[in-house]
């Protein structure tokens, strides 16, 4: 996925070893499978653009309560996923 330099993350022995068995479940690498992990989450400045473009393209006008409505349906998610986040 990259070009960049190789680097070390320091992790405990577990969190290894479960990496480990992910990525040979699918069929990669432990450093592809963290590349995977760290492109496919949006930053707190990347979800704030989302939903502002989203509240335009919905004709919404995105305002403190409409941003609280939205956090509120995010917890409730998260809750029936047992606290991983969305």
């Amino acid at each position: 996925m990259s070009d960049s330099k190789p680097t070390s993350i320091k992790t405990s022995e577990a969190t290894r070893d479960r990496l480990r068995l992910l990525a040979q479940e699918r069929g990669t690498t432990i450093t592809e499978l963290l590349e995977e992990l760290a492109h496919s989450r949006l930053t707190r400045a990347e979800q704030e653009q989302r939903v502002l473009e989203a509240a335009a393209e919905l004709g919404l006008e995105y305002t403190e309560q409409v941003q609280q409505a939205g956090q509120s349906a995010w917890d409730r998610i998260r809750a029936h996923q047992g606290g991983a986040a969305a």
